[in-house]
């Protein structure tokens, strides 16, 4: 571009000292550190200005993302610290909509009035330094230009504010790469364990103050001795050798090493480099000796804690909040249950469904924190037969007090519970045969007078034929009552029934006949399954007779009150030398299980039923070396009388 002077073009020459700057800020590119950064923005905007004959100049540049005024010459007001920063933070809040190019005009335009008339600017030019990705760097502006520059000129100045970016960029990645330097440094010094770095001739390239200090050695005199004279935790290797590297060959190794009272675990790891002779081990020695002794302790106490969990008589269960199983010891594989079929399982599953919310409100209160003693409940055994536990719940709470799970004790009461229960009806025996034995022995008094006073009436010729039918009557119902008060004299003195062999088959199939006429008459259906070669059982017949029918008949009332369709089904069977006789029925069952042998106990209305007949019949069969039990159905419809008699020996069988 050429200006005028007389009418003739005269071309005008590149500022003075232009080259020199463009070539000083090449320079930097390659070299700029954090020093000399505020001395090159006070070169730049010197220089720019002088160059570009600008009266005033100032240079914003962005560090950290906040604007701070790099440099400033020229007149102006006077200069304070938050001026400069206001006007740094004006400059980088500039608009670039054309890609960074340089702006020129009117200060009030382009600053605003109030920094024009601040800054006593006429006329600005305003330019950006761009970085590679396209963010503004910092700002340069000039102030009233002597003259408008020329095409040229403008040109140099993109030139001179390209390089002062790269430079810009080149110092602060400069000035992050030392920061993290050193930052790196601190931290490698910072680390308490034992770290050094030695090359493939086993010198010391680098180690941490914690290590130097240990060896007693300065950071700089550790570096490029043999690594077996360091002494390190007093180990000793051959001349030349790393008294840690064992398997040179493997990129990874650990090993345990015991200096005097403290045990070190020494990792060792393996960097390559670009050649063999460039890579390097580093070796961390970390002190473990609180750790083992920590382990050690854990290690006796679970021991010691598995021990009396496994030695306890008890089943130990640990459930989780939510009722899970994650724990049983070693009792519960002995009685019989599977870990499998127990962890991960809820502990309710153990139980039947009339007992679970008994057992599910117990376990809410645990996870309250209140702990529960001795709950008996019946729950499914290793067998899968069900059987009495004694349960005791309590609280497991963490660091923080907050209950995270329960331990769960359970004791088989089984035995114990069948013996008190026998033990109970013994003394309610006991006292029924008291009892009987002074009502039988007052009955015999009027009722031998009956008989005798019957008898004679009969042979009297003076009584009319009418009347002896009658008599006849009298009599035979007074030989009945003789032979019941006869039986309960004989079951109050617990006098051994009378033994014979039988078939128990035979007794239930006349008993059955007996009721058979009344069953169909009243529409309930009787229906027989007998085990055909029963074994042969010693016993008397008729108190055998006796016990079947009292229970056909309670069965009989039972599907009445009912009302339904009654059913009753017998089964005999036999096993282990043993007979089953089972009676089951479908009526409303026992309303309570456990009294339904006691003396007196009825369910029927008055006038109905005195309560003995049951207990004679638990008399009869234990008399009889047997058992029997009563249960209601899972379904809640109807019950089972189970008499359990013992075989007779082969020789009474012949």
């Amino acid at each position: 571009m050429r200006a005028q002077k007389n009418g003739r073009p005269v071309a005008r020459r590149v500022p003075r000292g232009f080259e020199a700057l463009l070539a000083q800020f090449s320079a930097a590119t390659l070299e700029f550190t954090s020093v000399a950064r505020s001395e090159f923005a006070r070169r730049l905007t010197e220089q720019a200005a002088e160059m570009l004959g600008a009266r005033s100049a100032a240079f914003a540049v962005k560090r950290n993302d906040a604007w701070e005024m790099g440099g400033r010459t020229g007149p102006g007001r006077p200069r304070s610290a938050s001026v400069e920063k206001r006007l740094a933070a004006a400059l980088g809040g500039l608009d670039w909509p054309d890609h960074g190019r340089a702006r020129s005009g009117s200060a009030a335009e382009l600053l605003g009035p109030r920094w024009a008339d601040r800054l006593a600017w006429e006329t600005v030019c305003i330019a950006p330094l761009i970085g590679r990705e396209e963010q503004v760097l910092g700002v340069l502006c000039l102030g009233d230009l002597e003259r408008e520059m020329s095409a040229i000129e403008a040109q140099l100045l993109a030139a001179l504010l390209n390089h002062a970016s790269v430079a810009l960029e080149n110092a602060q990645l400069l000035h992050r790469v030392e920061q993290s330097r050193k930052q790196w440094v601190e931290d490698f010094d910072a680390i308490s364990d034992f770290i050094v770095v030695h090359d493939t001739a086993n010198r010391v390239l680098r180690l941490n103050r914690a290590l130097a200090d240990s060896v007693e050695l300065e950071l700089i005199e550790a570096i490029g001795q043999p690594i077996e004279e360091l002494g390190i935790l007093g180990t000793a290797a051959p001349q030349g050798q790393c008294p840690f590297c064992h398997h040179t060959n493997s990129p990874e190794e650990e090993d345990v090493y015991q200096a005097g009272e403290r045990t070190y675990l020494v990792s060792s790891s393996r960097a390559g480099g670009p050649t063999d002779q460039d890579s390097r081990t580093i070796h961390v020695l970390k002190d473990i000796t609180d750790r083992r002794k920590a382990e050690r302790r854990y290690c006796r106490e679970r021991d010691f804690n598995r021990n009396i969990l496994n030695s306890t008589h008890s089943m130990i269960l640990v459930l989780d909040t939510a009722g899970l199983i994650s724990y049983a010891n070693r009792r519960c594989a002995e009685a019989g249950y599977d870990k499998a079929d127990l962890l991960g399982k809820p502990l309710t599953g153990m139980v039947g469904s009339a007992h679970q919310p008994l057992l599910l409100a117990a376990l809410n209160r645990t996870l309250e924190g209140v702990s529960i003693d001795n709950l008996e409940i019946p729950l499914r055994g290793g067998d899968g037969h069900p059987r009495q536990f004694s349960v005791s719940l309590s609280p497991m709470r963490d660091e923080d007090g907050v209950i995270n799970s329960i331990v769960a004790a359970m004791s088989d009461v089984t035995d114990a519970a069948d013996l008190q229960a026998k033990l109970m009806q013994t003394e309610k025996m006991a006292a029924l045969g008291q009892l009987v034995s002074g009502v039988a022995h007052e009955v015999n008094n009027p009722l031998a007078a009956i008989v005798g006073f019957t008898d004679l009436l009969l042979e009297n010729r003076d009584v009319p034929a009418s009347a002896k039918e009658e008599l006849r009557v009298i009599l035979q119902e007074a030989e009945r009552t003789r032979v019941i008060v006869h039986n309960l004299l004989s079951f109050a003195r617990q006098k051994p029934p009378r033994r014979e062999p039988l078939e128990v088959n035979s007794v239930l199939q006349q008993t059955v006949r007996l009721r058979t006429y009344d069953f169909a008459n009243h529409g309930v259906e009787i229906r027989e399954h007998y085990q055909r070669d029963l074994p042969i059982v010693l016993g008397d017949p008729h108190e055998l007779q006796q016990v079947f029918l009292n229970i056909l008949n309670n069965a009989y009332d039972a599907v009445h009150e009912a009302k339904r369709p009654g059913k009753i089904e017998i089964e005999t069977s036999a096993e282990n030398g043993r007979i089953d006789i089972a009676f089951r029925d479908n009526g409303p069952g026992i309303s309570q299980p456990d009294r339904i042998f006691d003396p007196f106990f009825t369910t029927k209305e008055v006038g109905k039923g005195t309560g003995l007949g049951l207990s004679i019949c638990y008399g009869i069969v234990r008399a009889h070396r047997g058992e029997i039990i009563a249960a209601n159905h899972p379904d809640g419809v109807g019950c089972t009388f189970t008499i359990h008699l013992p075989a007779a020996p082969a020789p009474a069988e012949t």
